[in-house]
């Protein structure tokens, strides 16, 4: 049955009001993951820039995550080519909690390897306690987020700089001025992935970012990936190692049958809250 044009009048206002309308957007984000500027104008029947407005608030108020024309959700899978600004912000406490179960892993005076990708951030702040290490790593980000006193040394490959990962690639050696290439060989090797199966192994987007994390796999006694539970079941363009490569997962939450019996049956300790 129809509703009275005075309930329909009703409705609609109610829809236009800014809290309301902000709720409803926000629960859309949410649903969808990532939408436009565009499709929420139409879709609340307001102009991109009340939209915008919203999606500024919104954001300001940490409920999504606001992007050059539209808003993505801070739970959604960020794709390969999502900037690096965005994929710091998605996932944020998972990250926290992985970085502090992998710092569990290090020792004082230790030597370890670390890549490219912002869950790596949460291990460096997770280090605050350790002293006398040794880091070499091409994530760029990574040298202001160790806190003070952490290291004896801290090296930085060289390489070509991706700057949408803020990441260098290249070889993982050092070349001394006037010197021959110098090898490197670390206790622990921390990488973070972005695809994960049990056929397939680990993988990423870029293929020569992959050369480097499965070069810095082969230069540690002991390697641990890191991956939140959206990476599971995942597979990118570029497969670097297989599973058995791993000494350790480190993830924020228990991996479903089919990844824990994997892992069992290739000794892999998995490290999770």
């Amino acid at each position: 049955m129809n509703q009275p044009l005075g309930a329909m009048m009703t409705e609609e206002a109610r829809r236009r009001l800014p809290a309301g309308r902000k709720a409803r957007l926000a629960a859309h984000v949410a649903e969808n993951g990532q939408v436009t500027v565009a499709e929420l104008a139409d879709m609340f029947g307001v102009s991109v820039d009340t939209i915008r407005r919203d999606l500024d608030q919104l954001d300001a108020d940490g409920v999504l995550i606001r992007t050059h024309g539209g808003a993505v959700s801070p739970d959604a899978l960020p794709k390969p080519d999502t900037g690096l600004e965005i994929r710091r912000r998605v996932q944020t406490s998972a990250k926290e909690l992985i970085g502090g179960l992998a710092a569990s892993l290090v020792q004082d005076g230790q030597s370890i390897l670390v890549n490219g990708g912002t869950t790596v951030l949460a291990l460096a702040r997770a280090l605050r306690d350790r002293s006398d290490l040794t880091i070499a790593t091409n994530n760029l980000l990574l040298p202001s987020e160790i806190p003070a006193g952490v290291y004896r040394s801290l090296y930085v490959f060289g390489g070509i700089v991706r700057e949408s990962a803020q990441a260098t690639i290249g070889p993982v050696t050092f070349t001394p001025l006037g010197s021959p290439g110098v090898e490197v060989n670390a206790d622990l090797a921390f990488v973070a992935i972005g695809g994960l199966t049990v056929s397939g192994g680990y993988s990423t987007s870029n293929v020569a970012e992959a050369q480097m994390m499965r070069d810095m796999m082969d230069r540690a006694d002991k390697v641990a990936v890191l991956c939140d539970s959206t990476k599971f079941g995942r597979k990118l363009f570029a497969q670097f190692a297989p599973l058995e490569r791993a000494d350790y997962i480190v993830t924020e939450a228990p991996p479903a049958p089919e990844f824990r019996d994997a892992f069992a049956e290739r000794g892999i300790a998995v490290l999770t809250p």
